[in-house]
């Protein structure tokens, strides 16, 4: 069984930003080794049982070098546990609502790690994020009864490999912990580069750096897989966003994550 952990950042409308929706997959098999590693890594950190670790704020108890350092020290773990990340990204200047755009990323993420499952193989689950939104109850219960919809190729497909979707939350797993990290940290580097923030690039490259492992790659020396990362939409047609689809592209590109997906325009 493979776990999907997902969550989602820079939900606020903001000209510019990306909304970023992604998910974190552990294998069973590694799960509990890597639940119990992040304990140890809690503890040796002295981190208090009852603190809900997320990328911000850090425990008390510990500086913001320190914190910095025990999440270092969890993303580290989970690369070491081979833990995949599932991520996609959409302008919010093409984005119909944040809304719309989380439910769209769900269905991206959830034909994704179907089609990766079908590559490692095994059954999967898929645990979502709690959030407000009317429509997500019947949301994920069509991806369980029908699957996705709207693809270029079929009206609608069913996710055989994907046995169950299901709400999580921060504290009841080290897994929901993990991926808010992840994304928080994923979030940091694409907001210092896309809002010009230069005194945050030397940390943002430093992140991409430590959470290029997690990306899956065909082959070791193969560019990251679009089932790993995904620019959304796949054409884009105004010539000013597609600029800055680019600009994100060759970032990420300098940093260790050169993603194989091309930034088309019809």
């Amino acid at each position: 069984m493979h776990l999907l952990y997902c969550d989602e950042t820079n939900l606020e409308e903001r000209k510019g930003d990306f909304f970023v929706y992604a998910g974190i997959v552990a294998e069973g098999a590694r799960a509990r080794e890597l639940s119990h590693r992040i304990d140890k890594i809690r503890s040796d950190a002295k981190v208090p049982p009852d603190y809900q670790l997320k990328f911000n704020p850090g425990p008390a108890c510990l500086d913001h070098q320190q914190f910095i350092n025990l999440k270092k020290s969890i993303i580290e773990a989970a690369a070491q546990a081979k833990v995949g990340l599932l991520v996609s990204v959409i302008l919010h200047d093409i984005a119909t609502s944040p809304d719309v755009a989380r439910r769209n990323a769900i269905n991206t993420l959830c034909f994704h790690f179907d089609c990766l499952l079908n590559r490692i193989p095994g059954p999967g689950l898929v645990l979502i994020d709690r959030f407000t939104d009317k429509q997500i109850d019947a949301h994920l219960a069509e991806k369980f009864s029908i699957g996705v919809t709207g693809l270029p190729h079929t009206a609608q497909m069913r996710l055989s490999n994907v046995v169950g979707f299901h709400y999580s939350a921060v504290g009841q797993s080290h897994f929901s912990s993990l991926i808010d990290v992840v994304i928080g940290s994923m979030r940091f580097a694409i907001n210092a580069f896309t809002r010009g923030e230069s005194a945050k690039l030397e940390t943002a490259k430093r992140i991409l750096e430590g959470l290029q492992p997690l990306f899956y790659r065909e082959k070791d020396d193969a560019p990251v897989s679009e089932l790993s990362f995904f620019f959304s939409p796949k054409n884009v047609k105004v010539a000013a966003y597609r600029e800055k689809y680019l600009a994100l592209k060759k970032f990420l590109a300098e940093n260790g994550i050169d993603t194989a997906q091309a930034i088309e325009q019809l």
